[in-house]
């Protein structure tokens, strides 16, 4: 599908590099924002994704989805801007026994449970944002993040337990309607 614009990139284009960023610019940033939790780290993750796409353009195997390599560099500069930063998200439970307090006490919604993913340890987070809200298929998503299939699977498998543990305790807090009862 970008097999045109990656030749014409490969040739110096600058417009056809310019027209790539302006297809994934808005979902770049959005998901670097969803990784990073930080607009000023997703915006320099998403500026320094784009000028290793466009130095490293010749690396780029047409076998592969082009959108599963950009995001593996995508998420491969978010990780290192926050492990700069030491930004590290703590894995413990106690962020998810606080994340009703966060919540907006209404029904749930796709508001409400993106607010629960966000809460999640990166562990979890990352493969079900990629899975859920990019629609990257657990191959992909295994490509991006350099991991073997079945722990992709394994930690979409866990991250969807966690989300309806909490999705769970939080009806039985304040029930089906989101009201303390």
């Amino acid at each position: 599908m970008h097999e045109g614009i990656v030749q014409d990139i490969k040739k110096g284009n600058r417009d056809a590099f310019r027209n790539l960023y302006d297809e994934y610019a808005g979902y770049a940033i959005r998901t670097a924002k969803a990784i990073t939790r930080n607009d000023e780290l997703a915006k320099d993750a998403v500026q320094e994704a784009f000028i290793r796409v466009y130095r490293n353009i010749s690396s780029y195997d047409p076998k592969l989805s082009f959108s599963a390599w950009f995001y593996r560099i995508l998420v491969n500069e978010c990780n290192r801007l926050l492990n700069k930063e030491k930004k590290m998200v703590p894995t413990d439970t106690s962020l998810m026994e606080n994340t009703s307090q966060l919540i907006e006490r209404s029904k749930e919604s796709v508001a409400d449970i993106y607010g629960i993913i966000q809460h999640m340890a990166d562990l979890y987070r990352i493969p079900l944002l990629l899975k859920y809200i990019k629609g990257f298929s657990e191959k992909e998503i295994a490509e991006i993040l350099n991991l073997n299939q079945n722990t992709v699977k394994s930690r979409l498998f866990n991250g969807r337990k966690l989300l309806r543990n909490q999705l769970n305790w939080r009806e039985n807090e304040y029930g089906p309607n989101g009201r303390t009862s």
